[in-house]
């Protein structure tokens, strides 16, 4: 029977021990430092992904292919064209480069025009509508 009291003793310092170590552990504290830019990185990326949809909006498409010849015309369209968003899209089993972010289909038809005359199978796009 000592045996069993010791061993409830020793059971119970070992808890002890290891709440109190747990407790210190919680109770430091800690000091954290934030580069001053990262409230405002964080600000435009929450307008970016505000801006960025798909649903709702109209593009251009200006290439469907293989992964290697879109990544290829994204490049050579950002070059030339700087003033509209543009990404790759892949739905199996092809690889379509989108540009633009359109509001209306008026707007999209305005930039379509202009855009034909150097891709001239370019074409609007309303995705998931």
């Amino acid at each position: 029977m000592p045996h069993t009291k010791f061993k409830t003793l020793f059971k119970l310092v070992i808890f002890t021990f290891i709440l109190g170590i747990n407790s210190l552990a919680i109770s430091q504290n800690v000091t954290l430092e934030q580069d001053p830019n990262f409230e405002q990185l964080l600000n435009e990326k929450r307008k970016i992904n505000a801006s960025i949809t798909v649903n709702d909006r109209w593009k251009i498409q200006i290439f469907t292919g293989d992964n290697e010849n879109a990544k290829k015309a994204l490049l050579a369209f950002r070059k030339e064209v700087k003033t509209y968003d543009a990404t790759i899209v892949f739905q199996t089993p092809v690889y379509k480069v989108w540009v633009g972010n359109f509001k209306t289909r008026i707007e999209a038809e305005r930039n379509l025009k202009e855009l034909k005359i150097k891709y001239p199978t370019a074409f609007l796009i309303k995705p998931n509508k």
